[in-house]
C-alpha cells in the first residue's frame, strides 16, 4: 500500500527533542505533533495515523500505554518507542504491545531514520519513501 503522503504522529513532552524529530522528519511526511500520550490519542481519534513516534516518558499516560491504544485504531501502523530507560523488560512489554521497535536515547539522527525508513519498508512497502529516507 502506498500512501500519497504519509502521516507521521510524533508525541513527545520535550518541546526540543520534539521539535529536532519534526525537523528531521517533515520533508518526507505530514507530521502531527503531541505533547502528550493523551493528546497523541485525542489527534489519533480525529487523524489518520501512519506511523508514530512515541517518547516512553511522559506525564501521566506513557508512551507504551499510549501506542497499546494506538495499536487498537490502528493496528497496521508501526509505533516506535523512544526511551532513556532501555531494558529487557520494557522492549519485552513493547514487543507484547506489537511496538516496531524501541530505540534507546540518546538516539542519532541515522538510527531513526533507519528505523523510520525499515517501518515503511515492512508495513507498506514503498520502496521509494524507504530509498528516500535512506538517502539523507
Amino acid at each position: 500500500m502506498i500512501v500519497e503522503r504519509y502521516q507521521l504522529l510524533i508525541a513527545d513532552d520535550d518541546d526540543a527533542f520534539r521539535g529536532a524529530l519534526c525537523e528531521i522528519f517533515e520533508p518526507f511526511f505530514r507530521l502531527i505533533e503531541a505533547q502528550s500520550g493523551e493528546e497523541a490519542l485525542e489527534l489519533a481519534a480525529h487523524e489518520e495515523v501512519h506511523l508514530a513516534l512515541l517518547d516512553m516518558h511522559m506525564q501521566r499516560l506513557t508512551g507504551l500505554e499510549a501506542l497499546r491504544q494506538l495499536k487498537e485504531i490502528y493496528i497496521v501502523a508501526p509505533c516506535i518507542l523512544i526511551t532513556a530507560d532501555y531494558t529487557t523488560e520494557l522492549c519485552d512489554d513493547a514487543a507484547e504491545a506489537h511496538a516496531f521497535t524501541v530505540l534507546k536515547k540518546p538516539v542519532t539522527r541515522r538510527e531513526l531514520v533507519d528505523a523510520v525508513a525499515t517501518a515503511v519498508a515492512t508495513a507498506y512497502h514503498d520502496s521509494e519513501l524507504t530509498d528516500r529516507l535512506l538517502s539523507t
